[in-house]
């Protein structure tokens, strides 16, 4: 099988926009504006888009994805295929060749032990890596010598492209981190908050939940990038006031992640100052299903479907329920408009990955629903809240502080209501829900809710490692330092099986079955994650800043090295 056919048609060079700067740093400084503040800059200790794509203005991966989802070259000389002997012809090994007088920026050479330890650091036990399943499969990774990695994995592995590959997989200098493994991870708030890096740019000031100051990299391997001296990243806010500030005021360059309604949008834009940018690809709004009592005055290390169920969602005649009492064409109407599409799948792109007869979900059943908990057993109070077993069907729903995320708790509240479902509505401010902070009680890995609703997506247009986050050894525990994927603490050793299988699956046809199934598994069969809304990513950002391309598959800052100021 040709490599190139899983990567649809996968670009070995970066096709990008042209780039108007006349020398590196000639532009002084652009401002951007993420309203969920940036908690790290080590995207191995969060799972946050916000963090991880921070980091990408400073530390990388060996290959990203492009904004049509080709895959391109980074810090590597090509990408490895068959053909040209990088891929084994079994299957069980990769080899990378590192491009050439690559330099950190502090001046010291960039090798293939930097990528070895990256492994390693990610692959410890008592790291608690918020990433472990972009590693899952290797057996080994070895520096062949100072410009050679090879990657060996357990099993024939024909897609080997899920470590050090996009921007939640980057490489970490050994010299930095050598004394972060392990446990001690979390605590290298120097090389957590300040990386070291061979990006564009590299950190000159962090404030935690508050803001990054950066400078262009001087050991940048091409010397005329960045056209910007500095980068001002500042976080905090709600979305609408992130898009004011680019549209109307114009005091920032970009703003991420501008979740406003669609009439606000229009006549933001109808200013004249800015533009908004959309783009489909694998962001999905969804409500995740707490497998386990959300309780917090249990022992932290006593979460588990066996020992603690949830004493509601351990049903899946609830969780079919809750799902069929939404209206997902309301909520698209409400919050996104064009830029929203209504799904019942966790994974709605590439084509040949979607399940095309999942559309159960679409059409919204209150009657249904209302049956459903009947013949289950969950009868009507006298106040209308369902009871079962002296239990009242009472939920907690939390999720993070937005506009169109409160008002999507409104709406699922009453919808829930009407069907006999009592829920407590909880928000927690975005940049402590996604920051991923061990000591917080409120993170999305601790998850003290029985429901709780974000948005995620994968990197690239292979789901293998997306979906291997919900099998059982990714659970968030004190062990891994709350920091594991799977965060609704699903187990079923059938899916674990399957996504084994997935990842020794070579054809494109025979991928796209597994995934679907996945998929499936997770939403049609056991609810445990019930989609909402195919969200097209958008973003905002001034007429005034040249050399911005949308990318759905990799960090939205994925080029910033060729942004420039429109003289």
């Amino acid at each position: 099988m040709k490599i190139r056919t899983l990567l649809l048609g996968a670009a070995a060079t970066m096709a990008m926009a042209p780039a108007a700067m006349a020398e590196r740093g000639s532009d002084g400084q652009a401002n951007i504006l993420y309203f969920q503040a940036v908690s790290t800059m080590n995207p191995y200790l969060s799972s946050g888009t916000k963090d991880v794509e921070a980091s990408s203005l400073v530390i990388e991966p060996l290959a990203g994805y492009d904004e049509k989802g080709n895959m391109f070259p980074r810090l590597v000389t090509e990408l490895p295929t068959v053909e040209n002997g990088g891929i084994a012809a079994d299957f069980k090994s990769v080899t990378w060749k590192l491009k050439p007088d690559l330099k950190w920026s502090d001046g010291t050479p960039f090798t293939s032990e930097d990528v070895k330890f990256t492994a390693e650091y990610c692959m410890n036990p008592d790291g608690g890596c918020a990433q472990l399943a972009k590693y899952d499969g290797i057996d080994k990774v070895e520096a062949v010598d100072p410009t050679t990695v090879k990657v060996t994995f357990k099993e024939a592995k024909p897609f080997p492209f899920t470590a050090f590959v996009g921007s939640e997989s980057p490489i970490v200098q050994k010299a930095q981190f050598t004394p972060c493994m392990g446990a001690a991870a979390p605590t290298c708030t120097d090389a957590n908050f300040k990386p070291i890096g061979t990006g564009p740019f590299r950190v000159t000031e962090f404030r935690t939940n508050d803001v990054v100051q950066l400078e262009a990299n001087p050991e940048y391997r091409d010397p005329a990038k960045p056209a910007f001296a500095t980068i001002m990243l500042k976080g905090g806010g709600d979305a609408a006031a992130a898009a004011r500030v680019v549209m109307e005021t114009g005091e920032y360059d970009y703003a991420w992640n501008t979740q406003i309604a669609p009439e606000v949008q229009a006549q933001m834009e109808g200013g004249g100052k800015g533009k908004f940018v959309n783009a489909f690809g694998t962001l999905v709004e969804r409500i995740e299903m707490n497998w386990t009592d959300a309780s917090p005055d249990l022992p932290e290390g006593e979460r588990s479907t066996k020992a603690h169920p949830n004493p509601f969602l351990s049903d899946v005649n609830v969780r079919r329920a809750l799902s069929m009492a939404i209206d997902r064409n309301l909520l698209v109407e409400v919050g996104y408009g064009q830029a929203g599409r209504p799904t019942c799948n966790l994974v709605p792109a590439p084509e040949q990955y979607a399940s095309n007869d999942n559309t159960g979900c679409l059409t919204q059943d209150i009657e249904g629903a209302k049956k459903l908990l009947d013949e289950a057993g969950w009868v009507p109070g006298g106040d209308g809240v369902r009871e079962k077993d002296g239990q009242r069907l009472s939920l907690v729903y939390q999720t993070s502080v937005n506009p169109i995320r409160q008002d999507f708790q409104s709406l699922i509240k009453q919808w829930w209501s009407e069907i006999g479902v009592e829920t407590e509505l909880k928000t927690v401010d975005a940049s402590v829900f996604f920051g991923g902070d061990a000591g917080s009680p409120d993170t999305l890995e601790k998850f003290y809710a029985d429901v709780q609703m974000y948005a995620n997506n994968f990197p690239g247009t292979d789901p293998e490692a997306y979906l291997a986050m919900y099998t059982c050894d990714k659970a968030p525990s004190p062990d891994n330092q709350w920091q594991g994927e799977n965060n609704n603490r699903y187990c079923d050793p059938e899916y674990d099986k399957l996504v084994a299988e997935l990842s020794r699956t070579s054809g494109i046809d025979e991928r796209g079955a597994i995934a679907r199934k996945l998929n499936d598994m997770l939403t049609k069969d056991s609810m445990t994650v019930v989609p909402l809304v195919d969200r097209g990513r958008l973003s905002a950002h001034s007429n005034a800043l040249g050399g911005v391309v949308l990318n759905t598959w990799d960090s939205e800052l994925w080029n910033a090295s060729d942004w420039f100021r429109v003289k």
